[in-house]
């Protein structure tokens, strides 16, 4: 289906905006080689369209790198210095000798890292080197939210009422939000990505989210500036992606919905809008070209503005100065590459289109997978990919990644996994087709954020369109439902686990005359000559337990905790390529057909409807070898795996229950860490600067009076 906008209701039509001339001239310069300054799965991406033109890659890569899939895709790979970004994919100097030494044309910064600091821009300017991205001047301009604020306005773009002068001080910023009215937004002046933005929603709230704010965007961008914007209630995100050329001729690729978010930062993006008319669909689209061209834009941007979806009114929000993580959704509608018009338009081409030949085709959903814990406040999680299995790519399933299985998630960068975008002829098809590829995505080894999208799906409110940027916690309670495991799928557990031992004795060559090797330890016992063995399952710290009672070859009963019938139970298995088994099981004459995974204390069990990660408990010995001692009346322990980035306190000092003692950094994630009770710090078992696991034993704090 193809949405054409014939008419648009403005003065000026978008049309006659694309098709102005310059009378600047801009020599086409050959790109035959270009470096691409980023990592994972924006540089593999950028790799497979350069592929496709002929253009010669060069990769750079870290410590955490060196054996990763973009350096595996690069044509070259150049060592850039230590895991910490701040020692190798922020330093500008490393970057621009290895483009002088691989003799290319041109860099192409991605997304994050380098992508939108004008210094760099600068930088490549001066060393003659092409800048795939904006003029710096661009970047500078809109880099700065209070500058980009009154440039819109000038250029006659929405804005929405707040304050962004130079005035820092407490007391004008406080009236400046009792004239603008509770509640009000405190955004930093710089960067994005929700970092140094806060919600006061009454006056005796201000100053400790003014502190808040400065706090988190002195060490995010160096800079503690604030501007402050009326708030807006249940606001959708909504943005445009415009595109602009050397020769004065912009046009804009229609829009995406980007409400869904959590901490401020998107979790899954479609195009176009639902929702919007034809009539705010192209006034939105030439206010985004208005902004580009208000800053002599050159480029790939994103125009984002805020929707209030109870008049219909739209107010610019911020101008990313670079190609945008949801990007492959535009690509999906439009059917063009991105990364191949950034790559022309950076060589000085004009751009391919005219606005009328722009139109939408269906409907598009991207995904973003984290490796995060989603029922723990979306804590990022790092570890090893044990097993990972996407479904499989076709004309209407993209999945764009940078990692394998085997690859870890480091705490040294962005949790994403991959993304998945899929195509439908309409929203309703688009989404039921995201469900379902959903459904096949097969991940062990970390938590992972697909069953909260997966649900995230099935609700009602989203299935219809009525989002909005609060949408997450509004519907927390229906989004994260008390989970309780079917006794079928223990059933498949215990079962897969009973036959995944047998597969591996006879793969040993153990010769046995029963070789479920489960029932032949000192576990199983006889009753009534029936051999018979109990398991026990943990999910989400709840115990499950299973009795199993072997009845002849291929046949056991089970039951569950206790309650119930006993159930027949059968099956068999089929091992795959990559150490998973396909499980067909028969329970009282139904069979259900499910994947497992195995390590030495997990079993995950793939369903047609959610993936279970069910835990093997350690017996008792293994616990005393660990000796994780947490004797005392409190401990500090990791959330997650991470780097220690402070320490607040020193042994034998007081805190008080609420202190803060210890900061954990990891995945662009700062996580404070509180005393759980009032005493003495009895022991520190960490520095700064360590990198420690989940549930490392960081403090310990004993009894005042010990």
């Amino acid at each position: 289906m193809y949405l054409n906008i014939s008419k648009c209701l403005i003065k000026k039509s978008c049309l006659a905006i694309c098709r102005q001339q310059s009378t600047n001239v801009f020599p086409k310069k050959r790109i035959n080689k270009v470096l691409i300054a980023n990592r994972g799965e924006i540089a593999c991406r950028i790799f497979k369209t350069a592929k496709k033109l002929g253009v010669k890659t060069v990769a750079v890569y870290s410590d955490a790198d060196k054996n990763s899939m973009h350096v595996n895709l690069a044509d070259e790979a150049y060592y850039i210095g230590p895991s910490a970004s701040n020692s190798s994919y922020l330093r500008q100097d490393k970057i621009i000798t290895i483009a002088k030494k691989s003799q290319c044309q041109a860099i192409h910064p991605g997304y994050g890292f380098l992508s939108e600091n004008m210094e760099f821009a600068e930088l490549c300017q001066r060393e003659k080197i092409i800048f795939i991205g904006p003029p710096a001047s661009a970047i500078r301009d809109m880099g700065i939210k209070s500058t980009s604020k009154e440039i819109m306005s000038n250029a006659g773009v929405p804005i929405i009422e707040g304050y962004h002068s130079s005035d820092q001080s407490n007391h004008v910023l406080l009236n400046e939000a009792k004239k603008i009215g509770f509640p009000v937004m405190i955004k930093a002046v710089r960067g994005g990505g929700g970092k140094g933005m806060r919600i006061a929603n009454e006056e005796k709230e201000f100053i400790e989210s003014l502190e808040s704010a400065r706090t988190e965007s002195q060490k995010s961008f160096g800079d503690s500036d604030v501007l402050l914007e009326k708030y807006v209630k249940n606001p959708r995100h909504i943005e445009v992606q415009i595109f602009t050329d050397m020769h004065d001729n912009a046009v804009y690729l229609f829009e995406r919905d980007c409400s869904i978010q959590r901490r401020h930062q998107k979790v899954i993006e479609e195009a176009p809008a639902p929702g919007l008319t034809d009539k705010i669909r192209c006034e939105i689209g030439e206010a985004a070209v208005k902004a580009a061209k208000a800053v002599n834009y050159i480029g790939a941007g994103t125009v984002e503005f805020i929707f209030d979806k109870n008049n219909n009114k739209f107010y610019f929000m911020e101008m990313n100065t670079r190609l945008q993580v949801e990007h492959p959704v535009t690509e999906a509608i439009t059917g063009l590459d991105l990364v191949e018009w950034q790559i022309n338009i950076a060589a000085g081409e004009k751009l391919p289109l005219q606005q009328n030949d722009i139109k939408i085709n269906g409907h598009a959903f991207e995904a973003r997978i984290y490796a995060e814990d989603p029922r723990n406040g979306f804590l990022p999680r790092a570890g090893p990919l044990l097993h990972l299995k996407a479904p499989e790519s076709s004309n209407n399933v993209r999945i764009e990644t940078g990692v394998r299985q085997g690859d870890d998630v480091t705490v040294y960068y962005d949790p994403m996994i991959a993304k998945l975008v899929v195509w439908g002829n309409n929203r309703e098809q688009a989404l039921g087709i995201m469900q379902q590829k959903l459904s096949d995505y097969h991940i062990a080894g970390v938590e992972t954020n697909i069953e909260f999208i997966k649900d995230l799906c099935r609700h009602e409110k989203f299935k219809s369109g009525d989002v909005h940027t609060g949408f997450i916690d509004e519907n927390l309670d229906a989004l994260f439902p008390k989970l309780y495991v079917p006794h079928g799928v223990l059933s498949e557990a215990i079962l897969g686990l009973i036959l995944i031992a047998d597969y591996h004795s006879i793969k040993s060559g153990i010769n046995t005359q029963y070789p479920l090797n489960p029932f032949r330890t000192e576990l199983g016992f006889r009753l009534n000559h029936k051999l018979i063995k109990k398991f026990e399952l943990l999910f989400n710290d709840e115990k499950y337990i299973v009795v199993v009672k072997y009845e002849k070859p291929d046949l056991f009963m089970m039951r569950i905790n206790d309650l119930g019938p006993w159930k027949e139970v059968s099956g068999k298995l089929s091992p795959n390529d990559d150490n998973s088994f396909e499980l067909e099981t028969e329970i009282d004459q139904i069979i259900k057909k499910s994947k497992i995974f195995k390590t030495n204390n997990d079993i995950h069990v793939f369903t047609n409807d959610r993936s279970w990660h069910l835990k093997i408990p350690e017996p008792d010995y293994i616990k005393i070898l660990k000796n994780q001692d947490k004797n005392g009346i409190g401990a500090a322990v990791s959330p997650m795996p991470g780097i220690v980035d402070k320490i607040f306190v020193k042994k034998n000092a007081h805190v008080n229950k609420g202190d803060s003692l210890i900061v954990i950094v990891a995945m662009k994630m700062e996580h404070v860490i509180k005393a759980p009770a009032s005493g003495i710090v009895d022991d520190i078992m960490c520095s700064v600067g360590d990198t420690v696991p989940k549930d490392k034993l960081l403090i310990k704090i004993t009894d005042n009076d010990k």
